[in-house]
């Protein structure tokens, strides 16, 4: 299409469903919007953006604000038209709806496996290994020599050692 790219804003290995607090990319590209140092930011699809309409809607009331347009690669679309801007707005709705039904499925196979008797979540750490995790505690030695002495994550260590961590919300 002849257009110059000022700038490439990525951040591996973020979902968009994170929200733009833990995405650095996403951060640099709204401050460098702000400065108004682009007239058009592309991204390959609305998801990449972000999956929540509200979060889509503010991006989209902050370009307008700046006359900075969008454009949507896989979808086709430019918002700098009105079809465009009612297009962009249509696909942040399918893309949350879309991951709602993934959170909804996957509550639906939690419940079912719960209702099967399964044990959901990690096996628990043998009764044999915390008891030597703490004789090594005993005798002085750290959680990180403790840890790789028995092959085992750090983490796990330090759950035995201190305690399990509280519930969210306790």
């Amino acid at each position: 299409m002849d257009w110059h790219i000022a700038a490439e804003y990525i951040d591996h290995g973020v979902r968009g469903a994170k929200g733009s607090e833990r995405r650095p990319g996403y951060d640099r590209l709204y401050d460098a919007t702000v400065r108004s140092e682009s007239d058009l930011v592309m991204a390959w699809s609305v998801d990449r953006l972000g999956r929540s309409l509200q979060q889509l809607v503010a991006l989209l009331s902050d370009l307008q604000a700046k006359d900075v347009g969008l454009y949507l690669h896989q979808q086709g679309i430019d918002s700098t038209t009105a079809a465009g801007k009612a297009m962009v707005q249509m696909c942040g709705v399918f893309a949350e709806f879309e991951r709602a039904m993934i959170r909804e499925r996957a509550r639906a196979g939690l419940e079912r496996a719960r209702a099967q008797g399964k044990t959901l979540g990690r096996l628990r750490t043998p009764e044999v290994v915390e008891e030597r995790i703490r004789a090594a505690r005993r005798q002085g030695q750290g959680i990180k020599k403790i840890a790789a002495e028995l092959g085992i994550g750090v983490s796990t260590v330090q759950r035995v050692v201190h305690g399990p961590a509280p519930a969210p919300g306790a």
